[in-house]
């Protein structure tokens, strides 16, 4: 087969996969289509769930349930089939008793935990091709590729702005820029993430809830502050909810943490950096002790700055509302940025556009490779 004749097979994997949003983490979200040798598609799944049958074997389940046989066709899975046995059964070997000749794979794993299905694979005698006929389904992996290599979550950072570039008015005042339909797709995203994070800065000036509203939820994020002084108020709404959902605040100091502590919200004293919360030290931590694998920014400008200099934001969803302010004063995404050159400027992708209502949502990913934010809801 040529790439174009893949290409259905893998948007239809990448179709499945991408169902796993929100309840497959922190494993990666795969699909899996399988046809038999006169091309006719007869079983498909994803990963639906942590800890639940993996692409592969739920594909292979539906050909069973209809009563096809595999036998002698061909899988395309949008990640390397695992090679090892952990919850599940490795993935390579159920492709291998199920008799399938021929597996295309979007993506390698790079995990070292799993990595090896396809040399396994070919070891048995199936035929293994590496396809780059879907770019979406490449990009697929992203997160959690990413997570396993930088040993951090998956940073997607959220934003709603002017045309004009400005995400407040010089007095601070940001509700409401983007629209009601807009803020319900970020409802949606918030219950689709392990974590929602903001700053000290937007918890004194909106006192938010962060908390998924009006949608269906399919988990429920932990909320976390970086705080470096401690100033979150006792009765902030956040804290008022911690409770209910859970409540991380980062600090770089102790005092006043009792009363928080009591209030039900987590207070983690990280030491500062120059003065500061170290960002990337402070998501290392996320990912080892909270096991959070993804992280929604709904920051203000400073702090969405800092995390764009410092090259954390994997991944942006910007709600460009078509308002202009025209005032030097107001506040814009680029207010934590410092970059003395064109070259050193943070960079990112424009992957996706879509219209919202009268908005229009642009996606972006990190320059360096790739392809579709599956962030986007």
């Amino acid at each position: 087969m040529s790439h174009s004749e893949h290409e259905p097979f893998m948007r239809r994997a990448l179709e499945l996969a991408r169902h796993g949003w929100g309840t497959s983490h922190p494993n990666p979200m795969v699909g899996c289509v399988i046809a038999d040798a006169r091309g006719r598609v007869i079983g498909a799944g994803h990963h639906r769930v942590f800890g639940g049958a993996h692409a592969e074997v739920e594909g292979l389940d539906a050909c069973r349930r209809s009563g096809a046989d595999p036998r002698g066709g061909t899988a395309w899975v949008t990640l390397e089939p695992c090679n090892h046995t952990g919850k599940t059964g490795a993935c390579s070997e159920a492709i291998i008793r199920a008799g399938l000749a021929r597996v295309v794979i979007a993506r390698r794993d790079a995990n070292p935990v799993a990595a090896g299905g396809a040399a396994r694979l070919v070891a048995a005698g199936v035929r293994v091709e590496f396809c780059s006929a879907s770019a979406l389904a490449s990009g697929l992996a992203s997160p959690f590729l990413a997570r396993v290599a930088l040993g951090r979550p998956w940073v997607i950072a959220k934003w709603a702005q002017t045309i004009d570039g400005r995400m407040a008015t010089g007095a601070g005042v940001s509700k409401w820029i983007s629209s009601e339909r807009s803020r319900r797709r970020v409802h949606r995203l918030r219950g689709m993430v392990d974590c929602v994070m903001t700053g000290i800065g937007t918890v004194l000036a909106d006192d938010p809830l962060l908390t998924c509203r009006g949608v269906r939820a399919r988990r429920v994020a932990r909320r976390v502050v970086v705080d470096t002084r401690l100033r979150t108020p006792v009765g902030a709404r956040l804290v008022g909810s911690a409770r209910e959902a859970p409540l991380t605040i980062l600090s770089g100091s102790e005092a006043g943490a009792a009363a928080l502590r009591g209030a039900g919200a987590e207070v983690r004293a990280l030491p500062p950096v120059n003065g500061r919360i170290d960002l990337a030290g402070a998501l290392r931590w996320l990912l080892a002790e909270r096991g959070v694998a993804t992280v929604l920014l709904e920051a203000g400008p400073r702090l969405l700055g800092r995390f764009l200099e410092e090259g954390l934001v994997d991944e942006a969803m910007v709600f460009v509302a078509p308002r202009v302010l025209g005032d030097p004063s107001a506040h814009g995404p680029d207010r934590g940025v410092r970059a003395p050159t064109l070259d050193a400027a943070p960079r990112l992708c424009l992957v996706r556009t879509r219209r919202v209502g009268d908005d229009v949502l642009l996606h972006y990913r990190r320059a360096e490779g790739v392809h579709l934010p599956v962030g986007a809801p």
